[in-house]
C-alpha cells in the first residue's frame, strides 16, 4: 500500500479502519455480556495497534530507500551499422567531470546486463579498491551484443564448414560483418566515450568465444585499437581457421607497437579442437616480439564456465603487484 499512498493517506485509513471496526464491535459487545467479552476488545485494540505500527515503519523504510545504481546505460545511434547500440557505462567511485583525473577504458564485448558487463564490472571494481589496486580506477564500457553472430564473425565465401564444425547452417541467418563493427568501435564508440567520459589513452578489450574470436581479429588486422587483449575461449574455428592461418602474417603487417595479450583456455577433455587451435594462435603470438603473452590454461572450467574466472585471472597476472605486495 505504501508504493501507492503516501504516509499521511495510509495513516488516515486506517484511523478510518479501526474507528469503523471498533463501533461494530462495541455494538456487538453492548448487545452481549460486555464483561465477558472485554478482555477480547483489549486484545483486538492491541493487534490493531501493532498493525498501524508494523505499517508506519513499513513505508518509513520505503521511504528511506534508495535504489542501488551500478551504472548507466546510453543509447549510441550508428550511422555505419544504421542502427541504435545500447552502450552500458560503469563509471569509477568518486568519478566527477570537474576533476581533471582521467581514467582508462575497459570495453566488454557482450557487455548487456544480461550478458558479461555486471560480474565483469565487480571484478575491475575489486582490483581498483585502494587496499588492491592492481591498476588504475577505470571506466567499464558494455556493450550490448544482441547480434554476436553478425557483428563477431568476418565474411566467409562459403559456410560449409559451419556443419562440420556441429552446428546447422540456419542457426547463423546473418553473419560476415566484423569489418563493419571494428568500423563502428574505431570511428563511433571509441570516439563518443572519449568525448563524453573522462578518458585516457590506455584501452583495453574482453572477449569470449565469437567474441574472442573477433577480440582475436582486432588483434590480427587493428592493433592500434587497444592495448590489452583479453581473449577467452576463442571460436577460432570460423571461416575453416582462416584467421590461425593468417595469423603471422598479419601480426608482421599490422603490429607495430606493444601490446598485452591474455589467453584464457578452457579443459581440452570438453573440446579437444577447441583447446589445439587455442595452442596454435598461442604458438603464433608468442613469437612476436611486440607481445607480451600470457596463457593461461584451466583444466577446471568448462566453456560455459571460463570467462569470470579468466578476467579476474587476466588482470591478476597482467598486473601482479598490489598495494600490500612486497
Amino acid at each position: 500500500m505504501c508504493l501507492k499512498f503516501g504516509n499521511w493517506e495510509i495513516k488516515l485509513f486506517l484511523t478510518v479502519y479501526i474507528k469503523k471496526n471498533i463501533r461494530n464491535i462495541k455494538t456487538s459487545l453492548y448487545s452481549a455480556n460486555l464483561k465477558k467479552h472485554q478482555h477480547s476488545m483489549n486484545i483486538y485494540k492491541t493487534l490493531l495497534l501493532l498493525i498501524t505500527v508494523l505499517i508506519s515503519a513499513f513505508c518509513a523504510a520505503q521511504e528511506n530507500s534508495k535504489p542501488l545504481t551500478v551504472g548507466k546505460s546510453d543509447v549510441l545511434h550508428s550511422k555505419i551499422l544504421k542502427e541504435d547500440r545500447i552502450i552500458n557505462i560503469y563509471l569509477p567511485e568518486n568519478y566527477h567531470e570537474s576533476d581533471t583525473i582521467k581514467y582508462p577504458v575497459i570495453y566488454i564485448l557482450d557487455g548487456g546486463i544480461e550478458e558479461d558487463f555486471l560480474h565483469i564490472v565487480g571484478i575491475v571494481r575489486f582490483n581498483t579498491q585502494d587496499w588492491i589496486a592492481r591498476f588504475p580506477r577505470s571506466i567499464v564500457v558494455g556493450i550490448e551484443g544482441n547480434t554476436r553472430k553478425r557483428d563477431f564473425t568476418f565474411a566467409v565465401s562459403s559456410t560449409d564448414f559451419i556443419e562440420k564444425e556441429g552446428f546447422s547452417k540456419s542457426s547463423f541467418t546473418q553473419y560476415g560483418g566484423s569489418d563493419k563493427y571494428m568500423d563502428f568501435i574505431e570511428k563511433e564508440l571509441q570516439p563518443y566515450i572519449n568525448k563524453t567520459y573522462k578518458t585516457e589513452a590506455k584501452k583495453t578489450i574482453i572477449g569470449e568465444s565469437l567474441a574472442g574470436l573477433f577480440t582475436t581479429e582486432i588483434l590480427l588486422k587493428r592493433p592500434h585499437l587497444f592495448d590489452d587483449y583479453i581473449i577467452i575461449s576463442p571460436s577460432l574455428w570460423w571461416g575453416d581457421r582462416l584467421l590461425l592461418t593468417d595469423a603471422e602474417s598479419l601480426l608482421h603487417k599490422n603490429l607495430s607497437k606493444k601490446a598485452n595479450v591474455y589467453l584464457g583456455v578452457p579443459s581440452k577433455e570438453e573440446d579437444i579442437k577447441m583447446y589445439n587451435e587455442s595452442e596454435l594462435l598461442h604458438q603464433y603470438l608468442k613469437r612476436n616480439k611486440n607481445i607480451n603473452l600470457i596463457f593461461d590454461y584451466m583444466p577446471e572450467e568448462l566453456h560455459s564456465t571460463v570467462i569470470h574466472q579468466s578476467v579476474y585471472n587476466a588482470f591478476k597476472k597482467l598486473y601482479p603487484k598490489t598495494a600490500y605486495s612486497k
